[in-house]
C-alpha cells in the first residue's frame, strides 16, 4: 500500500523539530529582553560603550580617530544597537524574512561575542553591560552567555525547514514590523531624555544610601594551614602554634561587603562632609561634567532652589560635582548659581542619576525623588517627596 502523506514523523525527525523550535524562541526571547534591558537605561548603556571605546582608543592608537568619533556618538548608538537587538529578536519570533534576519543575528553575535572575549582576555572591561544593571556579569559569563546564543542560532539556521511557516508576510508584515521598530526606538529614545523607566541602581528611590554602606553581615573566614606537608582547613586560629597559615577565604564575600563603598562627599577644603549630606532634608543638584552639563535650565533651578530655602520643610539645598573646583567657579557664576557646592567621584554621580545635571531629594540619606532636567518638579513635590 503507498504511504500516506499525512503519516506522522519519526519520533527523531519529532524531537527535532521540537529542539529547533525551542532554540528559535529562546534566541528571539533573549534577543528581546537584553535589547529591552539597554533601552531602560541607554545612557547607562552608553556609558558602557564609551569605556569600550576609550580601551579601544589605546589598545589601536592609529584608529584612535575613529573611537573618538564613536564616543561622542555614543548615546546614539546605545539606542541604535539597543533597538536593533529588539527588533532582529521580534522579526525571528514572527518568522519574518527569517534567514535574512539570521544572517544579521549572526553579525551582532560574533561582533558581541568578540566583544566579550576581548574583555575577558585582556580584563579591560569588567562588565560588558549585556543586561544593563539589571543582571551584572562577569567578562567571561558574559563570553559564555555570547557562545550559549551562538549555539542556539546554528541550531536554528540548520532547522529552518521546521520553521518555514511565517506568521506574518506582505504588507502586514511590513507594517507590523513598521509598527514594532517605531514603538521599540520610541521607547529609547524617550529614556535617553528622562530618567529610566525602572532603576536598578543602589541610588534608586526608597534606598536608604547609609544602610547599603555597611555590610548586610560581618565576613566569615576559613583559614588553612600547614605542617610536615598535612593540610588543616578551620574557622579560627589553631592554638597550636606547629601549624602554618597558608590562605585565607571570605565565606560570605557578596554578604560582608557593602553595596555601596564609594558614597564620599567632600567640601572646597577636602573635608569629608558624608555624613551631613546624610543628615535631614536635602535638595542635592547633581552636575557630573560641566562640558556636558545642559545649561538652559539653570533658570529653573535656580528658582527652584529660591523658593526651597524659605520652605517649612527645612531644605538645605547642595550641589555636587565631580569638576575641578576652580572650573566649576567659573561654570556656578556664568550660569549664576548660588548654592553651596561640594565634590564627589565621576563614577558615582552617573550612578546616582542619569541626568546632567539632575536632583536628588533626601530625608536622612534615604532617596525620596530623582529629577531629570527635562522634568524639574516645583516646590510641592518636592515637599510631597519629602
Amino acid at each position: 500500500m503507498p504511504t500516506s502523506s499525512l503519516a506522522p514523523a519519526p519520533p527523531a525527525q519529532h524531537r527535532l523539530r521540537i529542539f529547533t523550535r525551542v532554540c528559535w524562541l529562546l534566541l528571539g526571547v533573549l534577543f528581546i529582553f537584553s535589547g529591552l534591558i539597554k533601552l531602560n537605561d541607554p545612557v547607562g548603556t552608553a556609558y558602557k560603550l564609551e569605556e569600550y571605546f576609550e580601551v579601544f582608543a589605546i589598545d589601536v592608537p592609529w584608529l584612535g580617530w575613529l573611537f573618538s568619533t564613536l564616543k561622542d556618538s555614543s548615546r546614539l548608538l546605545s539606542v541604535a544597537l539597543s533597538s536593533l537587538e529588539v527588533i532582529l529578536g521580534v522579526a525571528l519570533l514572527l518568522r519574518w524574512y527569517l534567514r535574512q534576519v539570521l544572517h544579521l543575528l549572526l553579525a551582532l553575535l560574533v561582533f558581541f561575542t568578540f566583544l566579550t572575549f576581548y574583555s575577558a582576555a585582556l580584563n579591560r572591561v569588567t562588565d560588558c553591560g549585556c543586561f544593563g544593571d539589571f543582571i551584572k556579569l562577569t567578562p567571561w559569563t558574559s563570553f559564555t552567555k555570547d557562545v550559549f546564543l551562538l549555539v542556539l542560532w546554528a541550531v536554528t539556521f540548520k532547522g529552518l525547514r521546521f520553521l518555514r511557516h511565517s506568521f506574518v508576510s506582505g504588507m502586514a508584515g511590513l507594517m507590523t514590523m513598521t509598527f514594532a521598530s517605531a514603538l521599540v526606538i520610541g521607547i529609547g529614545v524617550r529614556a535617553l531624555g528622562h530618567l529610566p523607566y525602572f532603576d536598578f541602581l543602589p541610588y534608586k528611590v526608597g534606598n536608604n544610601i547609609p544602610s547599603l554602606m555597611k555590610p548586610a553581615e560581618a565576613p566569615r573566614y576559613r583559614y588553612t594551614f600547614e605542617r610536615n606537608g598535612q593540610t588543616m582547613e578551620a574557622s579560627e586560629f589553631p592554638t597550636d602554634s606547629t601549624w602554618k597559615y597558608k590562605a585565607m577565604t571570605v565565606l560570605n564575600p557578596l554578604k560582608s561587603t557593602p553595596i555601596v563603598t564609594d558614597f564620599v562627599i567632600s567640601d572646597l577644603e577636602g573635608n569629608d562632609i558624608t555624613q551631613q549630606v546624610l543628615t535631614g532634608n536635602k535638595l542635592i543638584l547633581i552636575v557630573q561634567n560641566t562640558n556636558k552639563a545642559d545649561r538652559e535650565r539653570f533658570e529653573q533651578f535656580n528658582a527652584l532652589f529660591a523658593q526651597a530655602a524659605k520652605s517649612r520643610k527645612k531644605i538645605d539645598v547642595l550641589t555636587i560635582t565631580s569638576t575641578a573646583a576652580s572650573k566649576f567657579d567659573s561654570f556656578r557664576h556664568d550660569v549664576n548659581l548660588a548654592t553651596p557646592f561640594a565634590f564627589a567621584d565621576a563614577t558615582v554621580l552617573k550612578s546616582i542619576i542619569r541626568s546632567n545635571p539632575g536632583l536628588l531629594v533626601l530625608h536622612n540619606g534615604t532617596v525620596m525623588a530623582k529629577y531629570h532636567y527635562h522634568d524639574i518638579p516645583a516646590l510641592y513635590q518636592v515637599e510631597k517627596a519629602l
